[in-house]
């Protein structure tokens, strides 16, 4: 009984060209997935991260005692970060004895955009992977449909009696390719999108922390001049 659709019947049928794209194609979608399976823990860790830090933060610890804490922890990252690098600038500027406050700041302010845009590399790596791949898996899944179809037509021309049962097989197989894109595509773009705005998200919050912080080493200079 011949019934259903056997796409690695299809696959194995298909011309070498069509074969190469629907593999590298197959390429694409599996390097996006191990990229969207890393990221979401990436992003996820970033996030959970800033929440316990900005708790730590806020708590009322003392500035000097929680920049040891982070120095003194493995694999720091994140927003931790941001604060050690505009922590560490300040005590230097400090420990100088810069009588300038808005010096001070001004430098402690560079240190944290530094930390702060390097850390949104970090996660914004290979991001621009999955927007490639969502964008052009579809035309090189087109690509492979095209050349298939030619091939097909081409062969069927040789034939005398042409029925539907002969040219279905032959179409199935060129179509595969472009149903290939669109599996390559489709996850792609919908995790490139949500990545996208979640990096946003944490740049947003990571550059609101550096205003405030900031803030608390202007209240902190004050406090020391007025002593």
């Amino acid at each position: 009984m011949n019934g259903g659709l056997n796409i690695f019947k299809l696959v194995a049928e298909a011309s070498l060209p069509v074969q190469l794209v629907m593999l590298l194609l197959l390429v694409f979608s599996f390097l996006s997935w191990v990229i969207i399976i890393r990221k979401y823990s990436q992003l996820k860790t970033a996030h959970d991260n800033a929440e316990t830090f900005e708790d730590r933060f806020w708590s009322g610890a003392d500035l000097a005692a929680l920049f040891r804490e982070v120095g003194n922890r493995d694999g720091q990252h994140g927003i931790e970060n941001v604060f050690e690098a505009g922590f560490r600038e300040f005590a230097r500027q400090r420990q100088r004895r810069v009588t300038d406050a808005n010096r001070v700041i001004e430098g402690s302010e560079r240190a944290m955009r530094v930390a702060g845009t390097r850390e949104i590399g970090k996660l914004e790596q290979n991001l621009e992977f999955l927007a490639n791949v969502g964008s052009i898996s579809p035309y090189v899944g087109l690509f492979g449909t095209v050349w298939g179809i030619m091939g097909a037509f081409q062969g069927l021309g040789e034939m005398k009696d042409v029925t539907i049962s002969v040219v279905a097989p032959h179409i199935s197989e060129a179509l595969i390719a472009t149903a290939m894109g669109l599996f390559a595509a489709i996850p792609a773009v919908w995790a490139y999108n949500r990545y996208a705005n979640k990096v946003e998200r944490i740049a947003s919050r990571y550059e609101v922390f550096q205003e405030e912080f900031s803030s608390v080493l202007q209240r902190q200079i004050h406090s020391d001049e007025v002593a």
